[in-house]
């Protein structure tokens, strides 16, 4: 049989009660920490802008409920944009740019995402990058120069110059007119923008990091 005097109890009671102390002290570390986190989430929706894309000259004759919501969330190194439309025909694939100019000449243009529309003529997509008062292009080669411009402004196009052709977006038109807004630079017209912003003055350059 083993005996423990009360000498030989009182280490292990020290030991006991300071790990006792050191799991509160973590407790209250991690509670902290999470409090903290939920303030930065809180802090980071705060300072989002939220902007409707419209439809663009001649669109709503063919398209009367066709539209869509932009959410721009600036982080510490980039901005997170989310992107959803709606009164699209049935699964019909878009293609969006930041561009100079909501409307033409459009400007310089930068392609960003595929946005393709569901059964019901919704669709949606979440695009990481610089999408505030920063966003710029520039091209210092002495043979194509581009001096730093700014493009504050969206526009959504259709995908297949076909598709609008076919819904009677484009009165009057012997053909499908064809635009350079996809990757294969064979795009159809443009069916949303955001042009209640001024040229000059566009969403993005509301949203700052």
């Amino acid at each position: 049989m083993k005996y423990t005097t009360t000498a030989g109890r009182r280490p292990l009671a020290m030991i006991a009660a300071c790990a006792s102390a050191l799991g509160l002290a973590a407790a209250a570390a991690f509670s902290i920490g999470a409090s903290s986190a939920g303030a930065a989430v809180a802090s980071s929706d705060e300072q989002s802008f939220t902007f409707k894309l419209k439809p663009s000259a001649g669109i709503t004759a063919c398209l009367p409920h066709a539209g869509g919501k932009v959410t721009i969330t600036p982080g510490r190194q980039n901005d997170k944009m989310q992107v959803s439309i709606h009164g699209m025909p049935h699964g019909a694939e878009f293609d969006l740019f930041v561009i100079e100019q909501p409307t033409k000449p459009f400007g310089v243009s930068w392609y960003q995402t595929d946005v393709d529309a569901d059964q019901h003529g919704n669709g949606s997509a979440t695009v990481r990058g610089i999408f505030d008062k920063e966003t710029f292009t520039v091209s210092p080669d002495p043979a194509k120069t581009i001096a730093p411009t700014h493009q504050f402004h969206l526009g959504l196009w259709f995908n297949s110059p076909r598709l609008p052709f076919n819904l009677g977006c484009e009165a009057g038109a012997p053909n499908p007119i064809v635009t350079p807004f996809n990757g294969e630079q064979h795009a159809g017209i443009q069916v949303l923008n955001t042009a209640q912003f001024p040229v000059n003055a566009g969403p993005l350059g509301h949203v700052h990091r």
